[in-house]
């Protein structure tokens, strides 16, 4: 900072104000010190920023170490929502989202002393680590669990599954099958629950629940068994990799999509669009989770929120190639 003062010809404490972006400052002699920052490649010491001021720019984000379609979305829209603000987002990612591996990541958070942190935990066993949590932290759970009662922020996961069962049985489908992800997922119960419903409100039967992992080899595992039940004419799956396994499973036994079986994922991946046929499935909006997560981040660190409110973001269907009345 002392190297700043000297090249723009202003006092240290000019400088600071710039950077805290004080009004009392000329905008001739702000123009000065932001070209001298540039000319010197200058970077703020953001803990010691915070030190000064209380305050800090940096939000510390605990998530799972996963390319997960979802998770990985999520993590990446959170941190273009927090940069469009001016915050850094420093990411702690671990193995598991287990007590002892959460602690030591919100601890190494806390050491950077960040202004709040942001935890992805999509996984029941993340549930007892927030409870040991400093009370005093700013905390926002992402897709975490809905029965705790710290601040959280998810997609209506049962909205979407109903959205994409009521459309399989408006098409005249007589009923739906399900391949849920991982039981251990709050995410993929969501989903199971949404399913569930619909069908028990449209009065028709519940197949027994297919269980599969998030993965492709997952959906045509299952697929294996679906493709040789001739009663199967529609199937929800909990994402869209299990969906492409399901319909290699289902063409490598002649049964055509959409009109033997008719088929919708969930997540919309990029290739969903692209895949044999294109897929019907649904849509989060990964960029609305991210900016209320924010807000209410920014709330509870103003003061001006409690902790344990919640917001749900509904997801959109998306339509395609891969849903049609069943055969006659």
């Amino acid at each position: 900072m002392m190297d700043v003062a000297r090249l723009a010809g202003v006092s240290h404490q000019t400088v600071s104000r710039v950077l805290n972006e004080h009004k009392n400052v000329s905008e001739q002699t702000r123009l000065k010190v932001r070209a001298a920052i540039a000319e010197l490649g200058y970077r703020p010491d953001r803990a010691a920023r915070a030190l000064v001021t209380g305050t800090s720019q940096v939000i510390g984000v605990v998530a799972q170490n996963s390319s997960l379609f979802g998770p990985a979305s999520m993590l990446n829209a959170f941190e273009e929502a927090a940069q469009a603000v001016g915050f850094a987002v420093n990411v702690s990612s671990v193995r598991s989202l287990d007590q002892r591996s959460i602690a030591e990541a919100v601890d190494r958070h806390l050491d950077q002393r960040v202004a709040g942190i942001v935890m992805i935990a999509p996984v029941a066993s993340a549930g007892p680590a927030l409870e040991h949590l400093p009370a005093d932290v700013p905390l926002v759970t992402i897709d975490g669990d809905p029965e705790r009662s710290s601040t959280l922020v998810t997609v209506d996961q049962e909205a979407g599954a109903r959205a994409a069962t009521q459309r399989l049985l408006d098409a005249g489908h007589r009923t739906v099958w399900h391949i849920s992800g991982p039981s251990d997922w709050f995410d993929a119960a969501g989903r199971v629950r949404g399913w569930e419903q619909t069908l028990t409100d449209s009065g028709v039967e519940i197949p027994p629940l297919l269980t599969g992992d998030w993965s492709a080899a997952s959906g045509y595992r299952n697929g294996q068994l679906l493709a040789r039940l001739p009663d199967v004419t529609a199937v929800f799956t909990a994402n869209d990799h299990i969906a492409l396994g399901l319909l290699r499973a289902l063409n490598e036994h002649g049964r055509r999509v959409p009109d033997d079986v008719s088929i919708i994922g969930f997540d919309d991946v990029p290739e969903a669009a692209y895949f044999t046929p294109p897929l019907t499935t649904v849509r989060p909006d990964f960029a609305a989770v991210a900016t209320a997560s924010l807000e209410l981040l920014m709330e509870q660190v103003s003061g001006a929120a409690e902790v344990g409110r919640r917001r749900t973001v509904a997801p959109e269907l998306i339509e395609r190639g891969s849903v049609a009345p069943p055969a006659v």
